[in-house]
């Protein structure tokens, strides 16, 4: 991925939340068969390896699970939002006409190595635990055993299972970092008024950033 240093997020917390709130994947796999791309929705477990675990299921009429082998590397691409940014909200557009339009978002590359799980207790347990995290905000959440047992467990039999040691993360903030800070705002505000609010109050924090003092110097210590 092309990075400029002043698009680049290094804090692993950071990608680790993007990933959590954007939990729909895109799985990049180059097997037997050549490239591949299949859209999952994963968990990251994120006390586990060095950078995280991402545990998924897929349907076992999937290829995927017999075209990979156990340790091929592969990229999962987590979108965490994206919106066009028109030059027209650019205060300095209307002053000096010398802005263009852009597209901002936020992306997040997980690399590693796959491996399948044909195992019944795994698959059972990444299903209750993506279940669980998705269905908490609803006011009666639905959970497995709600369905009929034989119901649920011949639809696990139809699943397989999936991990991914991750190796390396690579987060991507296109924010405006190379606007004025009254620019990145003036953007910033009116993707909120469209409705765009993941981009724009994420526009809005870099604004303030880039608005804030630098802190004094320290005054060199008496000798």
């Amino acid at each position: 991925m092309y990075l400029p240093a002043r698009f680049n997020e290094p804090d692993t917390d950071a990608l680790h939340e993007c990933m959590i709130r954007h939990p729909l994947g895109t799985l990049i796999t180059h097997g037997r068969n050549g490239l591949d791309a299949n859209a999952i929705p994963f968990e990251l477990v994120a006390g586990e390896g060095a950078s995280g675990v991402l545990k998924a299921h897929i349907a076992r009429a999937n290829p995927l699970w017999q075209d990979l082998r156990d340790g091929d590397p592969v990229l999962v691409v987590f979108q965490a939002g994206d919106a066009y940014v028109s030059p027209g909200w650019y205060p300095t557009k209307h002053e000096s006409h010398r802005q263009v339009p852009t597209w901002n978002y936020i992306v997040v590359h997980a690399h590693g190595h796959i491996r399948f799980h044909d195992d019944e207790t795994f698959v059972r347990g990444v299903v209750a635990r993506l279940t669980r995290a998705r269905e908490a905000s609803q006011p009666s959440p639905w959970k497995m055993g709600d369905g009929p047992k034989d119901y649920i467990d011949a639809l696990l039999r139809r699943i397989v299972g999936l991990q991914i040691d991750i190796t390396r993360l690579v987060g991507k903030s296109k924010l405006g970092q190379d606007e004025v800070a009254r620019d990145i705002c003036g953007a910033g505000h009116a993707l909120r008024a469209c409705g765009q609010h993941e981009i724009g109050d994420a526009m809005l924090a870099r604004a303030e950033d880039k608005a804030a003092p630098l802190p004094s110097p320290r005054p060199p210590p008496l000798p």
